[in-house]
């Protein structure tokens, strides 16, 4: 996706993040299936896209008002303001790290989830 155009004020203070889950977190709960997945670059929440039956980064975005998400999808480099309906381009050392499978595993074997972390 090409991104043209000057970012927004939210985008010029994003930090990396990881992702906190390698799904979406209520199609994992729920079972469900999904199209792409965003992250929350607030919080590191991942849920699954619009073109999804059920939009939960939309709806994250609703019930947090955290502004911004990006693509967790392979060679995609793009973020979204909601606020402001822009897209812009991550740089480089901004862009959301997945969480690793070993992560992911270790939190399901401890029966918990770990916060996001935030690389300075």
């Amino acid at each position: 996706m090409a991104v043209h155009g000057e970012p927004c004020e939210h985008a010029t203070k994003v930090q990396q993040i990881t992702s906190r889950t390698r799904g979406c977190e209520e199609c994992l709960a729920l079972g469900a299936q999904w199209n792409e997945l965003r992250v929350c670059l607030t919080c590191g929440h991942v849920g699954c896209c619009e073109d999804s039956a059920h939009a939960h980064a939309l709806k994250h975005h609703n019930e947090t008002g955290h502004p911004l998400i990006a693509s967790l999808e392979r060679g995609e480099t793009w973020g979204w303001c909601y606020v402001h309906r822009r897209y812009f381009e991550l740089p480089p050392n901004s862009r959301p790290k997945k969480r690793s499978a070993l992560a992911a595993a270790m939190a399901r074997l401890l029966g918990r989830s770990d916060p996001p972390s935030r690389t300075q």
